[in-house]
Order: C-alpha cells, then sequence, then structure tokens
C-alpha cells in the first residue's frame, strides 16, 4: 500500500516531508520519504491512496482509557448493571470509537475479569476493530479503595504481590495501582488520600519490574505523589499534586521526576474548558498551572483523556490536546506526547509512535497540517492500524 500526501512526519523527530509518501506491506512500514523516492519502491499492484492537502502522522496514542466505562453520569452503576457479555459489547463499541479518530495505540489502566484482554487478542487477530490495546488487567487496590467493583482489592503485600503475579499471567503489559483516591469511588479514599504503605507500594514495584513490566500509579495527591517516585514507578497519571486545602507541586519531587524519566499523564477530559465551571476558576486555574510547570519544568508528559469516566468519552482525544496549546506547549511536542513520547512511556518505542521502517503501520491521515493547526486532527481522512486501514460498518 502506497499512501501519499502534501506532507508526511517522519521519523523518531516527525520530521516534515512536503509531497512524502509511505509505503506499507505486511502491516509494516517498509520506506518513508519524498513521494518521488518512495514510489519508486512500490509495486505496481499495490494499492495506492492519494490524499492531496493532507497530513500523513503516526496513529495516535490515548495512554489512559478505560474501556469498560461508559462516560456517562455515573459509569461506575452502569458497569455494575452489566454481566460480562454486554460489556464486552459495549467495550469493543468504544475500542473502535478511539480507532475512528486516528488512535491506533490505547492503555487501558483497569477493567473487569480480564475482558480488556480478551478485546486485545481479538483486534491482534482482526477480528474486532481498534487500536493496539495495552492493558493493565485488574488494577490493584485496597479493601474498600479506589475503582474496588474492578475486583482488585487486595490487604497486605503478599496479596499485592499475587495480585501482580496473577495479572502478568494473564497476559497483563502494565501493572496499575491506585495509590491514591479517586472521585469515581464513592465512599472510598479522597484523591489527595493514600491508600498504601511505602512497603507496600515497594512490594507492587518489586513484582512489577522482577517480570519486566512498568508500574502506572494513580496519584493525585501530593504525599502520594511522593511515595510513588520513591517507589520508582514508571508512570505517573493524574499527577494533580492535590492536598487537603489546595494544591502544592514540591519542585524537589517534580526535580526527581524529570531526573528518573518518570512520565506523566495528565489524563485531561476532553471537556478541560467545563473545568472553572466545576471547581471554580481558582481550583481550575491551579490545576492549569501544576501541569503548566511540569511543562516548562521538563517533565515528560503523554497524552491520555480517562476516556470511560463522565464526560469523557471515547472521541475526544484531540479536544484533550488543545488544553495543552492553551498552556503554550508548541506543536510538535504535543503530537509527541500523542505519539513517540506516548510509544516510550508504554514500553513501545521500538514498535510504534513514529512513521520509520520497520515499525508497525500504525497511521493517521488528516486534512490540513496538525503542526499549524491541532485543530487538524479532528479532520479525520483515514486510519490505517497495524497495516489495516479502517473502514467503518455501513448500517444496512
Amino acid at each position: 500500500m502506497l499512501i501519499t500526501a502534501d506532507r508526511v512526519l517522519a521519523g523518531p523527530e516527525a520530521r516534515a516531508i512536503a509531497d512524502g509518501a509511505v509505503l506499507v506491506r505486511e502491516g509494516v512500514i517498509t520506506c518513508v520519504g519524498p513521494r518521488e523516492e518512495v514510489q519508486r519502491h512500490a509495486r505496481p499492484d499495490e494499492p495506492r491512496l492519494a490524499f492531496p492537502g493532507a497530513t500523513v502522522l503516526p496513529g495516535l496514542i490515548d495512554a489512559h482509557v478505560h474501556l469498560c466505562f461508559d462516560a456517562g453520569q455515573d459509569p461506575v452503576a452502569t458497569l455494575q448493571g452489566q454481566d460480562d457479555e454486554a460489556l464486552f459489547g459495549d467495550m469493543k463499541a468504544h475500542a473502535e470509537q478511539l480507532l475512528s479518530i486516528g488512535v491506533t495505540t490505547a492503555r487501558d489502566l483497569g477493567d473487569r475479569n480480564g475482558l480488556a484482554l480478551r478485546l486485545g487478542e481479538q483486534i491482534a487477530a482482526g477480528t474486532a476493530a481498534g487500536p493496539r490495546i495495552v492493558s493493565a488487567a485488574t488494577p490493584v487496590t485496597p479493601p474498600g479503595g479506589h475503582c474496588w467493583f474492578l475486583g482488585g482489592e487486595v490487604s497486605g503485600v503478599d496479596e499485592i504481590r499475587s495480585l501482580v503475579k496473577s495479572n502478568i499471567a494473564a497476559g497483563a503489559k502494565v501493572i496499575k495501582v491506585m495509590e491514591t483516591g479517586g472521585g469515581l469511588t464513592k465512599g472510598g479514599a479522597k484523591s489527595w488520600e493514600s491508600q498504601f504503605s511505602p512497603e507496600e507500594l515497594a512490594a507492587l514495584v518489586d513484582e512489577a519490574h522482577q517480570a519486566g513490566l512498568p508500574v502506572a500509579a494513580h496519584a493525585h495527591g501530593t504525599d502520594g505523589i511522593v511515595a510513588a517516585v520513591e517507589a520508582g514507578v514508571d508512570t505517573i497519571e493524574h499527577c494533580t499534586w492535590m492536598t487537603p486545602t489546595g494544591f502544592e507541586v514540591r519542585e524537589d519531587v517534580l526535580a526527581q521526576i524529570v531526573e528518573k524519566g518518570i512520565h506523566i499523564c495528565p489524563a485531561v477530559s476532553p471537556h478541560w474548558r467545563m473545568l472553572p465551571q466545576i471547581f471554580g476558576a481558582e481550583r481550575a486555574e491551579a490545576m492549569f498551572d501544576a501541569v503548566r510547570r511540569m511543562a516548562e519544568a521538563g517533565a515528560r508528559l503523554i497524552a491520555g483523556t480517562d476516556a470511560g469516566v463522565q464526560r469523557s468519552g471515547f472521541d475526544g482525544l484531540p479536544s484533550s490536546l488543545a488544553f495543552y496549546e492553551h498552556l503554550g506547549v508548541p506543536a510538535h511536542r504535543i503530537l509527541a506526547m500523542a505519539t513517540s513520547e506516548a510509544a516510550r512511556a508504554l514500553g513501545l518505542a521500538d514498535v510504534t509512535g513514529q512513521l520509520t521502517p520497520g515499525f508497525s503501520a500504525d497511521l493517521l491521515v488528516v486534512e490540513g497540517d496538525p503542526l499549524t493547526d491541532l485543530g487538524a486532527l479532528k479532520a479525520v481522512k483515514t486510519v490505517i492500524a497495524a497495516g489495516r486501514r479502517y473502514e467503518p460498518a455501513v448500517n444496512a
């Protein structure tokens, strides 16, 4: 398959090539560069897709989704009212929606009964439409802790290690720990309250790292963030620096985050513009400022939406990315957050996230130029995931 367009964002630096082309064979990028050069390598019988006025870029990565939630007013109640087969059907629809907007890889950070693992297998086999899924399987939480209803309640070091081993045996590619509470869980720990002791968190990280798996820590509270950094987690989710009375960005801890290369996924809602109405202007500005300070300090930010929770649909990544533009982050860095940098955080730096020969053919074609207008990401022309072009089913 030969894809040509006005510009191609190629290689690890996403260098813009005018009048460029990408050649795909057997699900892999075989050649990328100027159109005249690349098309010389194409066979006469290979399909050719031309997109004048468009840009070809790597498929997007949403590094924080929950396919098991429906993004409704009460996603937990909806989940609890479904059996696994009904839930699985909804998860398939959510995955296809992600793919339709150009997300070719998604990190699912907590589901029920391994359904995201099952769906990922079907997508890889080509029997379901969706992005590559990097699944955490069952998130680790204390009894009654944040997202206890997903089945990952554990108490003490031994049970923590046992659940981590169980997730690994099931096929998880990342371990998710609920280091602090969260608003989604009614009656649980507050968002700023830590849920695990340093000993427990260290045991979880040790067990995961022994198996070569990264750890993603849900951490809103400043104390939880400090503990996560000390334990050596690989990504911090949300990282809102929350305290009982407000927000406190610890500059010494932020410096450690940068030094250790820990990735931060703020998991920004597509409806971030509504936050001043929800939390109040002063509180929302403090939340915005925390992310701005992390960006300016050089923290490795990656894109994620928390898709599935309230007001966060599975079509929201482009709107979420506009938040970083609002903070003054340059477009090329924002695109890296949703492609190459996210791939690095997910352990896929040699697989996806860039248009380079030998990488998976995960491509997004959009009208216009996202380097000058991020809104172009909403003008999807076509999506190719693992070499397969996504073609929406047409209703009869």
